[in-house]
């Protein structure tokens, strides 16, 4: 057996035991295939572990149009995933545009254009993030601040989200799609010094493992893991606490505020830490989004530290505030507005 493309297999063995699907059945099982060594491996591995368990496996890939030839690209990407035993092959063409940059806007695109082509409820989308992706995800993190969720990296599932390979080197599904003999497509974009994650892959994580004396990425990833271990267990304490301090509306306010009523008091028992989970999940019900360390913080001193100040405005033109012991949430525009 070749030993690399066995690896990349028990990879996504232990995984699809582990998230077996409603019932112990995915009705709907995918693969993000782009022609790069990464979804290849994944790709091969999927198709033969799947049909062993009488599952059909499609290749989803997403023509993003950024470069010249990218629909010859994504054509031989689908001719590719055939060729290594998936069932069927589909091309989805989009449009990236929208704020934060071209990363940004591609990877929104890219995961719409996925979640899009799911027929069924109960349907899996493997994607190939290996291990030094996931490094390079809490890299990033740690360099802008983005607290300890960011840090954590990527989940391995996310539903419909599956990262079977979030333990496996890159160095590994390269050397499956040799041991295949399959030839793989090289991504301009990942050489290219004007987006940050091609210089940390080429600049910075070289750079740590030399200085670090290697096993920079595998301590990245398991710190990710430890991390995601303590968010989950936060996560729960969380939601009980958000249980407890829920509040219904009440006469006449039915449809007054987004969410129900928030309790001051049950709050004020928690740790400022636990406090901030808490507002968090209670606003994001609310329908708040693109939540900052700042948002929460704010929010908390409402709670933690409060004075009788004014509300604190969100993203989306939502302001919290507090009043007769409890929060709320309005959405309202901005006066001047």
């Amino acid at each position: 057996m070749k030993q690399a493309v066995a690896e990349v297999r028990r990879a996504v063995r232990e995984f699809l035991s582990g998230f077996p699907g409603r019932d112990g059945r995915w009705d709907e099982l995918n693969v993000a295939v782009s022609g790069g060594a990464d979804s290849l491996a994944l790709a091969e591995a999927a198709a033969h572990v799947a049909h062993q368990r009488g599952l059909r496996v499609r290749a989803l890939i997403v023509d993003h149009r950024l470069q010249e030839g990218s629909a010859e690209v994504a054509a031989a990407a689908a001719r590719a995933a055939c060729e290594l035993g998936v069932d069927s092959a589909d091309v989805l063409t989009v449009e990236v545009n929208g704020p934060g940059g071209i990363e940004a806007a591609a990877r929104r695109a890219r995961y719409a254009a996925l979640r899009g082509a799911l027929s069924r409820e109960n349907a899996l989308v493997l994607l190939g993030h290996t291990r030094d992706d996931q490094a390079e995800t809490v890299l990033l993190g740690l360099g802008r601040g983005s607290g300890p969720r960011s840090v954590a990296g990527m989940k391995p599932f996310d539903p419909p989200w599956g990262r079977p390979l979030l333990d496996t080197p890159r160095s590994v599904t390269r050397a499956a799609c040799a041991e295949l003999g399959v030839e793989v497509w090289e991504d301009p974009q990942n050489a290219d010094p004007r987006f940050t994650r091609a210089r940390l892959r080429a600049e910075v994580l070289p750079l740590l493992e030399d200085v670090l004396n290697g096993g920079v990425a595998g301590a990245l990833a398991r710190t990710a893991a430890q991390l995601r271990e303590d968010l989950e267990t936060l996560d729960a304490l969380a939601a009980g606490v958000l249980a407890g301090a829920r509040e219904p509306p009440g006469p006449g306010e039915a449809g007054t505020y987004a969410p129900p009523f928030l309790a001051v008091a049950p709050l004020l028992a928690s740790p400022a830490a636990l406090r901030r989970r808490v507002l968090r999940a209670w606003l994001l019900d609310a329908g708040a989004r693109d939540l900052t360390d700042r948002h929460l913080r704010a929010v908390d001193a409402l709670v933690g530290d409060w004075r009788g100040q004014g509300g604190v405005w969100l993203p989306g033109s939502l302001v919290v505030e507090r009043s007769h012991g409890r929060l709320a949430v309005n959405r309202r525009e901005p006066k001047g507005e």
